[in-house]
């Protein structure tokens, strides 16, 4: 390994993107507004459902 590097540096920070401006799209699994707008494609879910299903996910192993 080489030691110039190392696991613990800290890597930049980038800067958080901009939520998108309302309308917003619905979340698929509790109908409260997400951060997507209604444009966007495909499933989408509010933060807390987000957070659950990547809970789930890690957990099935």
């Amino acid at each position: 390994m080489d030691e110039d590097t190392s696991y613990c540096e800290p890597t930049e920070v980038t800067a958080v993107t901009k939520p998108a401006e309302g309308p917003y799209a619905e979340c698929v699994l509790c109908r409260k507004p997400t951060e997507y707008p209604e444009s966007t494609r495909g499933i989408t879910l509010c933060p807390v459902c987000e957070w659950h299903e990547a809970q789930r996910t890690a957990c099935s192993g």
